[in-house]
């Protein structure tokens, strides 16, 4: 399990575990990451990851990405 900062670029991935308040795991929640749900990592701007999540695109920061294990 990692942090999802440091997973593969364009390899699906499955979330096991989302860290952080709860003020955090619910706005993750709300942009679509859930425990279980299956993920990608586009591309990495800047500080910034854009992930794949079903059929959106989210940009995601360097320290949200870091409560994210895959």
């Amino acid at each position: 399990m990692v942090p999802l900062v440091y997973a593969e670029q364009g390899q699906p991935l499955i979330i096991r575990k989302i860290g952080g308040n709860p003020e955090v795991k619910k706005h993750l929640e709300d942009l679509g990451f859930n425990v279980g749900g299956q993920i990608s990592v586009i591309n990495s701007l800047g500080e910034n990851l854009i992930i794949k999540v079903k059929e959106s695109r989210v940009a995601v920061s360097d320290e949200l990405a870091r409560k994210i294990f895959v």
